[in-house]
């Protein structure tokens, strides 16, 4: 439960607000308007059980930070996907709490000084066929650490070379991994092969890594779902945010 909703509801059973009050306050719960130019949606993180995810893309640093700032009033954790370096030094500089930037996926997590982390619940398995896919990879792993799930990974495991994938495989099998993500880009062929080799469910994450017609990541979501290997679903194009919270959301509803 949102940390915010249970001081509103302790205070009330306190008698240091009225029911009235309360209800007149929880009728604005739901969202939160920072300025002109966003709507938060605060409930998300604690009716989801996902972190709050906020796209840094097309943001400037000033909002970037007030609506960092706000999501933090309501949550422990904040992670903004997709930032560059300039906004990540804003961030550092510009909200209260721990700021951890990751420069490879572009992913920064932003967490209250005052709160403890996740506790751990769950593992999954995180795969990248190539050293090209390692950022978008790494979204989902960043999203799996932030959601309390261990993860298990390795990289440049493709099917050019599949001899490299045994000794990933049976790893994930000894940790007990829920769920495996599978970052591939060019033909996208990794995920299916994955799929056909474990019991567990397999997520497609297809990446924009190759050359030419297919090379902006169509031709690998194309094969993905056109894949015959049963377990296998699939995200969109490099969205490793999507596949972690999915995976994590698994493992961790396996684990309790």
């Amino acid at each position: 439960m949102d940390r915010s909703l249970e001081e509103l509801l302790a205070d009330v059973a306190a008698g240091h607000l009225a029911a009235s009050d309360a209800a007149d306050r929880l009728r604005r719960f739901g969202y939160s308007a920072v300025g002109d130019y966003a709507r938060l949606d605060v409930s998300r993180a604690a009716r989801k059980g996902v972190p709050e995810v906020v796209y840094a893309e097309g943001k400037s640093a000033e909002q970037l930070i007030g609506i960092v700032a706000r999501f933090l009033d309501h949550s422990p954790l904040v992670l903004c996907s997709r930032v560059s370096a300039e906004q990540a030094a804003a961030l550092a500089g510009g909200v209260p709490g721990t700021v951890d930037h990751d420069e490879r996926s572009r992913v920064v997590v932003v967490r209250r000084a005052d709160e403890p982390p996740v506790p751990e619940r769950g593992a999954v398995g995180v795969l990248a066929a190539g050293t090209s896919d390692l950022g978008v990879a790494g979204e989902a792993v960043a999203m799996c650490g932030a959601m309390g799930v261990a993860v298990v990974s390795a990289f440049d495991v493709g099917v050019a070379g599949l001899h490299r994938l045994a000794t990933p495989l049976d790893e994930m099998r000894a940790a007990g991994v829920a769920a495996i993500v599978v970052a591939a880009g060019m033909e996208g062929a990794l995920p299916s092969v994955v799929a056909g080799l474990v019991e567990v469910p397999v997520i497609g994450l297809p990446t924009s890594t190759g050359y030419g017609l297919g090379g902006r990541g169509e031709a690998a979501l194309l094969g993905m779902l056109q894949s015959c290997s049963p377990g296998l679903v699939v995200v969109n194009i490099d969205n490793g945010i999507g596949a972690g919270a999915t995976a994590a959301l698994i493992a961790r509803r396996a684990a309790s």
